[in-house]
């Protein structure tokens, strides 16, 4: 290089120039944070994203530096006050998790320290090994199990089921790949599985004609008659079923597959049980739940979020693995430049990147340890268990309303309700259904979701939230009936239908 000498004789560097005026600064963003988590409640629940706040994100890369109070001052005024809302008291959209303070400031120190961990002898190391250890004592898995923090139940999912594959099919996949000569794998999981399972099945070359959606029940569980028939059809046509995915909570309707049901299924034809649990698997800490989910402490790999029913910060999730060496033998891996050394800083504990995918990993243990050693578990499942019985709550309120009707049993924490006037059609129905869910967002009175069940538009109410009090649903079910009083005579007149109702998003 050219300059080479006269840039290094620069000795350049990203820290500030002057660390008080950044330590003033920081005191300003901790303040200005304190402040939004507490006075959220009387924000709106959502508010669109103004043109101008898009054009601004628009502009090109800056080649030039600006002042830390100016980058922190644009954040303000462009970002901030147009967030999801997923931290507000009434975001019930999906299934997303609000955070806590100390869980933020747990980021900000993540952070500062900066580990990667993945491998080597270091605090944060010891800290993510001990997070997945409370995750085993949590699902009553056995210590000599394996497991890994990840970004959240998509990537455990899939990193589950990459393991299921490798062992069941009895094959040397990581060498041969699939393309050994009978090698036909199914996976088996309900038709309301969430659809990272067919992500999952499509990344692991597996293709989706492999995954066999089975029918549910009229509450939404897997029909296990059919299972059955369909494993013993798969068997004779020359098929190796390798997999059945379990519910611990679906995505639409929270319900909960006869768990113990499958165990004896995958006992019988010699399969791996894989339970999704992206939240409900935490419904587990809760005395009513314990018996419907114990039979997790059986499955042979489990995922679920902490940022969903554990309320941490995005992203954290995490999978189980009972057969550990099934688990290691899936993803570990030594180049000469990860040798493992006897002591300094290539010692340690293994190598996290011998359970999963990344070699780069963040901290993201941190904001787990620190939230749990604060509030402990108890208080975790006293405020599951609270969010439990706010959907139920919210179901008597529907059911106490004759313009208001449940398209589903409220089981867990997910309510599935609609508007209603028989004297509309059901095409009309659903788009009234669909104006008065955008309409309370839009009026930033509440966030809920949407659903379609039996061909019905459903206002999904999924309930994951620490902030959200009985009032809360007072407020929805007396906005949801306000605008739907008020769209009836528009709809009744006759909108241009939409035909294209959305699913769950």
């Amino acid at each position: 290089m050219k300059d080479a000498k006269s840039i290094a004789a620069n000795d350049l560097t990203l820290d500030p120039d002057n660390w008080d005026n950044m330590r003033q600064l920081a005191h300003l963003m901790v303040d200005d944070m304190m402040d939004y988590l507490q006075n959220i409640k009387e924000e709106p629940s959502w508010k669109p994203f103004p043109q101008h706040a898009k054009d601004f994100l628009q502009e090109p890369i800056p080649m030039q530096p600006e002042s830390a109070e100016k980058v922190y001052s644009s954040f303000k005024e462009n970002i901030l006050p147009y967030a999801k809302g997923n931290i507000h008291p009434r975001f019930f959209s999906w299934v997303e998790g609000t955070g806590t303070p100390m869980g933020a400031m747990a980021e900000l120190l993540a952070a500062s320290m900066n580990s990667n961990v993945g491998i080597g002898e270091h605090a944060a190391m010891y800290v993510d090994y001990q997070v997945v250890e409370w995750c085993k004592q949590m699902m009553n898995f056995p210590s000599t199990a394996s497991g890994i923090l990840l970004s959240g139940g998509s990537m455990a999912n899939i990193t589950a089921l990459a393991v299921a594959r490798n062992h069941q099919s009895g094959k040397n996949i990581r060498k041969d790949g699939l393309t050994k000569p009978g090698l036909y794998l199914t996976l088996y999981c309900s038709s309301e599985t969430h659809s990272c399972i067919q992500k999952a099945a499509e990344v692991l070359g597996l293709g989706t004609d492999s995954v066999r959606k089975i029918a549910v029940d009229n509450n939404y569980r897997i029909d296990t008659i059919a299972l059955v028939k369909k494993i013993e059809e798969d068997i004779e046509n020359g098929f190796t079923p390798f997999c059945i995915v379990g519910n611990a909570g679906t995505v639409n309707t929270a319900a909960i597959d006869p768990l113990a049901e499958l165990l004896e299924i995958r006992d019988r034809y010699k399969l791996w049980l894989h339970i999704d649990g992206a939240f409900g698997a935490l419904a587990k800490l809760v005395p009513e739940y314990a018996e419907s989910l114990k039979a997790i402490e059986q499955a042979d790999s489990v995922a679920f979020d902490l940022h969903k029913w554990m309320y941490m910060p995005y992203e954290v999730g995490c999978t189980l693995i009972r057969n550990s060496d099934a688990h290691r033998k899936t993803f570990a891996i030594t180049p000469n430049y990860l040798l493992k050394h006897e002591r300094g800083l290539a010692a340690g504990p293994e190598p996290m990147n011998n359970f999963g995918l990344e070699l780069s990993r963040g901290f993201k243990a941190l904001k787990v340890w620190m939230s749990i050693k604060e509030n402990g578990l108890k208080k975790y499942a006293d405020m599951i268990r609270q969010n439990i019985a706010q959907a139920y709550y919210l179901g008597e309120l529907v059911e106490q309303e004759d313009r208001l009707e449940l398209l589903a049993p409220v089981s867990m924490n997910i309510v599935c309700f609609r508007y209603r006037n028989e004297g509309l059609s059901g095409e009309i129905l659903n788009n009234l259904n669909k104006e008065i869910v955008m309409q309370l967002q839009e009026e930033g009175i509440a966030s809920p979701s949407s659903t379609i069940l039996n061909e019905n538009y459903a206002i999904r109410v999924a309930i994951t939230n620490q902030r959200s009090r009985k009032s809360d649903f007072e407020l929805l079910t007396s906005a949801t009936m306000r605008l739907g009083k008020k769209l009836e005579k528009d709809f009744a007149i006759g909108p241009k239908p939409e035909k294209n109702i959305p699913g769950v998003l």
